[in-house]
Formats: structure tokens, C-alpha cells, sequence
């Protein structure tokens, strides 16, 4: 007997030298066992293997009994434990989640569970939320990068563009290795680098008002760093007709402003505040008037904690309030905005 778990701890060895998943190696070990039972049973009384595997088979029939009571223990324990997370869950008022987080995970979100306004509960929401964003540009890559971060179960992200050596001066989740690729699969790429326990949808398209509702209805929220008003707009008409609310971003040089449409949730849409695109000349892009790069980092990032804090139920969020940021005279103001009741999207709801 010594010799065969002599052998078998060889094998445990091996396996986790070349990173042998684990239950891999427990096959290994299993086919170990299902061979030394098969000799004990197939050779005669007194034959030399039979004596040294022990003489007969009754040591190693109890040795496998205990192995297998301890298995189906750490099974029974398993599924209690899971009942009792998905109990919690549901005193917490939200749904079970598909499965408990690893230690890497809970290593990983180690500062957030501390939060006592996020706490183990908020995280389960992250994993368990669906966030689509709009945009892989500038207000896009920080939003990105920092919902990753956090855990975000399903971030998609819909893009026609390809990354240009123009746009690296503030679009911090590509790199100059991934010039012409598209956006969203160097997003992608960043994002996964960041954190692999996040799944990430690319749409390498253009959001139109065809593809816009199907798509929002795959998502739970929906972030607009888009800086087309034609864009802003296709995702407004969706937002509205599924439900979903938007954290909204936009900026120009120096300043930027955010909020959260969701006239389903008394605020109002970008049309109650919005009703017409802005003249030719008053509203120019990025292109044409410029931006400071550190803008969108400050942006987009404010949009991420306000999706964070959306899906967490943490604090206050810009439902029913508009941020405004001057970053050349570090000045903030935040305004109140109403729904208009006249609104020619959201004032039927």
C-alpha cells in the first residue's frame, strides 16, 4: 500500500507542477485506484503484486469508502453553503447568483465588500449586473476600465470605430500595439488584461434605431459616452421604450457634464432637456474644438461610479440632477432637471 500512495502523490506533484487542473488529477489518482482494486481482484492468492499491494482487497475497498464518504461531505457542505448564500441573498432583497465568488474574487473585491454601503451583497450585484456602453472612446474607456475593475458580471460595448494614434491622448484603454484595431476588440483586450472574471460582449457596429432595442433589452443599464447627438439620441428612444435607465456623459475642452436619464424612474430623458440638436457650430467634436485628455478620465470615471452606484444601491445617485465639471477653473455645480410632461419621447410614459 505504501508504494501505490507513494505513486499517487507522485502523480499530485506532477499534476500541480504542470498545472493540472484538479480534478484532472483526481483521475489520474482515480485510475490509480480502479488499477490496484482490478489486480487485487484479477491475480491469485499469493501472487507476487497481490502481496505487495497488501495480500487482498479489503484495506483498499475501506480505503475507497472513506475517500468516497468524504467526497459526498464536501458535496452535502457545498450545497448548504449555497443555500444558505441564496437565503442571504434573498433577505438582502436580490436574486441568488449563479455561483459563490472564489478567493481570487473575493481578494480581488476585498476594498468594495469593506464598504459597508457595498458589502458582500453590492459585489453579488456587480457580478450578477449587465451594463452595455455605448462608445469606446474617450468617456468610454475610463467607464470601461473602471466597471471592469469592479466586477461587472456582462459588460458589452458597441463601437464602429478602429483605434487611431489621435485618439491615445486620452482614450486610456488602447495602446499604440493595437493602432487600426477596432475599438472594441482592443477594449476588449484591455478590460480582460485587467480582470478575466469579467465577460465582455463586443458589437463592432453603429447603434442604430433598427439594432438599439432588441440590444438594451440583453442589458440592465446602459452607459452613453457617445459625442453625436444623431447617437445620442438612437439610445434615448431605445432607453425609453425598453425601460433601462442611462448614465449619460459629454464633454467639450475643458468641461464636461453627466447624468442619469430614466423617466421610468421619474427622471427625465435627454429630450426633456435636449428637445432639438444643437445649431451647426455650437455643439463642435473633439476633433474640431479639442479636449484636455485628462477630461474624459474624470468623466468617464464620475460615469462609473454612478453606474457602480446604480447597480449597488449605494448613496445618491444624478437621477433627477445634472453634474456639471469646469476642469480649467476646477469648478463644480450640480442643477436640478425635470421631466416636461410635453416631452415628445418620454411624455406618454
Amino acid at each position: 500500500m505504501t508504494l501505490v500512495l507513494i505513486i499517487a502523490a507522485a502523480l499530485w506533484a506532477l499534476g500541480m507542477w504542470l498545472k493540472t487542473p484538479v480534478q484532472a488529477r483526481l483521475y489520474m489518482i482515480g485510475l490509480l485506484y480502479v488499477a490496484v482494486l482490478f489486480a487485487m481482484f484479477a491475480l491469485p492468492d499469493g501472487h507476487p503484486i497481490r502481496v505487495q499491494l497488501g495480500g487482498g482487497p479489503g484495506q483498499w475497498l475501506v480505503l475507497g469508502g472513506l475517500v468516497a464518504a468524504i467526497l459526498v461531505y464536501r458535496a452535502g457542505l457545498g450545497r448548504v453553503r449555497a443555500r444558505a448564500e441564496a437565503a442571504e441573498a434573498a433577505r438582502e432583497g436580490m436574486p441568488a447568483a449563479p455561483g459563490a465568488f472564489s478567493e481570487t474574487e473575493l481578494t480581488r473585491y476585498a476594498r468594495h465588500i469593506a464598504l459597508r454601503e457595498v458589502g458582500g451583497p453590492g459585489q453579488r450585484r456587480l457580478k450578477d449586473a449587465k451594463v452595455l456602453v455605448v462608445g469606446a472612446g474617450g468617456l468610454g474607456a475610463p467607464v470601461l476600465l473602471y466597471l471592469g475593475a469592479a466586477g461587472v458580471g456582462r459588460i458589452g460595448v458597441i463601437d464602429d470605430d478602429a483605434v487611431d494614434l489621435s485618439n491615445l491622448q486620452r482614450q486610456i484603454v488602447h495602446a499604440d500595439e493595437r493602432l487600426g484595431m477596432p475599438k472594441v476588440a482592443s477594449a476588449r483586450d484591455a478590460v480582460v488584461a485587467l480582470n478575466p472574471h469579467v465577460e465582455i460582449r463586443t458589437y463592432n457596429r453603429r447603434l442604430t434605431p433598427e439594432i438599439a432595442p432588441e440590444l438594451f433589452e440583453e442589458y440592465d443599464l446602459v452607459v452613453d459616452g457617445t459625442d453625436s447627438f444623431e447617437t445620442r439620441a438612437v439610445v434615448n428612444a431605445a432607453a425609453v421604450a425598453t425601460g433601462r435607465p442611462v448614465v449619460a456623459g459629454a464633454i467639450t475642452q475643458w468641461e464636461g457634464q453627466l447624468t442619469i436619464y430614466d423617466p421610468a424612474g421619474g427622471a427625465p430623458c435627454m429630450a426633456c432637456l435636449f428637445p432639438e440638436a444643437p445649431a451647426a457650430g455650437l455643439a463642435p467634436s473633439c476633433a474640431e474644438a479639442g479636449v484636455i485628455g485628462a477630461l474624459p478620465g474624470v468623466v468617464g470615471s464620475m460615469m462609473a461610479l454612478e453606474a457602480i452606484k446604480e447597480i449597488t444601491g449605494a448613496g445618491t445617485t444624478l437621477r433627477g440632477a445634472m453634474f456639471i465639471w469646469d476642469g480649467l477653473d476646477s469648478e463644480a455645480r450640480r442643477i436640478t432637471v425635470q421631466r416636461r410632461a410635453d416631452c415628445p419621447v418620454c411624455g406618454d410614459i
